[in-house]
């Protein structure tokens, strides 16, 4: 399968398109804010953990070349440097 080059803002974009159409209202639950969400932006499918490495795994076990994108439940940011993170 040919893959097309996108930028990282066009990922980020697409994965932002797709969490606010689809997964937002389905995830966004109090039990998962602060947790991640990584999606595959070229089908749309995702998978919820703690730290995110689980969920990429899992996706990529299904799609080896899957594109994938992590977003913080909750958050506008999925880390900080400065040790604050400011919610949604």
């Amino acid at each position: 399968m040919q893959s097309i080059l996108l930028s990282r803002e066009e990922v980020a974009r697409r994965a932002r398109e797709i969490y606010e159409n689809s997964i937002r209202q389905q995830v966004e639950l109090q039990e998962n804010i602060g947790k991640m969400v990584i999606i595959d932006i070229e089908t749309g499918e995702y998978a919820v953990d703690k730290t995110g490495i689980e969920s990429a795994l899992y996706l990529r076990k299904k799609n080896a070349f899957a594109r994938l994108f992590g977003i913080r439940i909750g958050y506008k940011v999925a880390a900080s440097f400065s040790g604050e993170m400011e919610r949604d």
